[in-house]
């Protein structure tokens, strides 16, 4: 039985990720349809934008990303605050956890998304626009649903990923569940039991997400399996 001092830390850890991993799940997938529209763009500027976004990201390791939009940002809106005779804005963990988090895997899945869209056949659009739908119309009901059939084993992938790497956010000062379960440890004693906790807690979310990813698979390859059998 878990002390109910040592439970509330480690559910409000729990409710820290979730909430951290979601969020940041959702600024990646816009970050990374919009870097995948930007390198199959026909504006060379775009392309080279994007192109040195997903390439320097994809470089440098998290940890130092994270730190480096932490404190960066907060000395630059520091600065800038002063010169304009501005009180002080402060950057919370959370939305600097949330804004790193998705701006790193937003440069995974631009070249996710990329790919996928790549592997859209052509004429699939042209039937789109030969049926007087707009752009958006194309885009919403028949290339992002024909997309996501390519796109879904990397996307799975990346958000089992993204789940794990939640736990960088603790050098910002949020406590996650990981850094809950290592605290609660070290108060009672126990850090292998609290430790297991949280690794059992990932178990859960992966294994969750691996079967909404199948529901999702299931989703978007309506008729495919039909018609290849």
């Amino acid at each position: 039985m878990i002390p109910q001092g040592y439970s509330d830390m480690l559910l409000s850890g729990i409710g820290m990720t979730l909430r951290l991993a979601l969020a940041s799940l959702a600024v990646a997938v816009g970050l990374g349809l919009l870097g995948a529209g930007a390198k199959l763009s026909g504006s060379r500027a775009l392309r080279v934008a994007a192109t040195l976004y997903t390439t320097l990201i994809r470089s440098i390791p998290d940890l130092a990303i994270m730190l480096l939009v932490f404190y960066s940002l907060q000395m630059w809106l520091n600065s800038a605050t002063d010169y304009l005779h501005w009180r002080q804005i402060d950057i919370d963990p959370f939305s600097a956890g949330v804004m790193t988090l998705g701006f790193i895997y937003g440069a995974y899945f631009t070249e996710t998304f990329r790919g996928a869209f790549m592997a859209v056949p052509a004429g699939q659009i042209e039937a789109a626009r030969a049926f007087g739908m707009s752009g958006w119309q194309g885009f919403r009901l028949v290339m992002f649903p024909l997309m996501m059939r390519f796109a879904l084993p990397s996307l799975s992938n990346n958000w089992l990923i993204l789940i794990k790497a939640t736990a960088l956010v603790s050098i910002i000062g949020l406590s996650d569940v990981t850094k809950a379960a290592q605290e609660a440890g070290k108060g009672s004693g126990q850090l292998f039991f609290y430790l297991v906790i949280a690794a059992l807690f990932y178990l859960l979310v992966t294994s969750v997400s691996s079967i909404v990813i199948a529901l999702l698979d299931k989703r978007y390859n309506i008729g495919v399996r039909e018609a290849e059998l």
